[in-house]
């Protein structure tokens, strides 16, 4: 008789020997996956079939190669959302959530009816989570690429009842956020910025492999220093955001106040529109993302 136990206890060895640091919870979680049941209940499946058996060993395979959990589950946990995930898309992560955590954290000290630019959006983790979490907030995500525009759409379309309930509007806009037309639309009425942008230098490989192998590059990689995409954004940013309004944005563990005037903090306080500049860490201790408010204009 093959147990949920004993398949977890052997999934768990061979994961951890690929080098997977999660390995019980994503073997948990693929066998949740298989057996449609929660973790909860998981270890009261007794006896498997044949066919369940053998569609975990495949998706353990997988997983084992590094292919993203994410992708194998098709489910992508953030905050308090579920969101649908695949091909095309950056793959949501923890060290997102923080950077969500501050947007929302300003938000709600202001008065209702704020309005939000995401940009470089992807699948719409951050649109999502600040349009379910905020009361009548109109939340814009910008993404470029189809494909990961399609997976934002459907997310949002999955989570439409919760931003009705919230009486928050998302809108999602097909556009570049290298362009200075893409902004016309906003001038001077945004009060804040997000963004989790391209950042990784060209030469750079990413240290997970699943994300260096899976995630798409156009959603990763960001010129010769990593900051193609992030210096048009915050002009941009400075263009759209009324005076005092927020910017937070995402970058690398290695571009914060140590990368001197390499790093995303130096680059925003060079700007002529921010002040008030500070970094953050991400809950691991890592520097992770600048905040920064637009100067009131003259």
């Amino acid at each position: 008789m093959t147990t949920a136990r004993s398949l977890l206890i052997d999934a768990t060895q061979r994961l951890t020997a690929s080098g997977i640091e999660s390995a019980r919870t994503d073997a948990e979680l693929l066998l949740c996956h298989v057996l449609d049941v929660s973790r909860a209940r998981l270890l009261t499946v007794d006896e498997l079939t044949r066919e369940q058996r053998m569609r975990f060993e495949g998706l353990l395979s997988k997983r084992m190669s590094r292919y993203p959990l994410q992708h194998l589950t098709g489910l992508a946990p953030f905050r308090y959302l579920e969101l649908d995930i695949g091909p095309g898309a950056l793959v949501p992560r923890p060290e997102t959530e923080v950077v969500v955590e501050t947007a929302v954290r300003h938000l709600r000290t202001l008065p209702e009816g704020a309005h939000v630019l995401d940009l470089c959006s992807g699948a719409g983790p951050i649109a999502i989570a600040i349009a379910t979490e905020v009361a009548n907030c109109h939340v814009v995500a910008i993404e470029k690429y189809a494909d990961a525009q399609q997976w934002g759409r459907r997310n949002a379309e999955k989570y439409a009842t919760r931003i009705a309930e919230q009486g928050s509007v998302l809108t999602f806009v097909d556009g570049d956020v290298t362009d200075s037309a893409v902004y016309a639309p906003y001038a001077h009425s945004i009060d804040v910025v997000v963004s989790n942008p391209p950042y990784i230098p060209n030469g750079m490989v990413p240290r997970d492999p699943e994300v260096s192998m899976h995630d798409p590059k156009e959603a990763l990689f960001g010129g010769a220093d990593g900051m193609d995409v992030i210096r048009p954004l915050l002009d941009g940013a400075a263009y759209v955001l009324k005076d005092g309004g927020l910017l937070v944005i995402e970058h690398a563990d290695v571009q914060g106040e140590a990368a001197g005037d390499a790093g995303v903090p130096a680059i925003v306080r060079a700007h002529a529109d921010f002040e008030d500049v500070v970094d953050h860490n991400d809950l691991t201790a890592r520097p992770r993302y600048t905040v920064a408010r637009r100067m009131a204009r003259a």
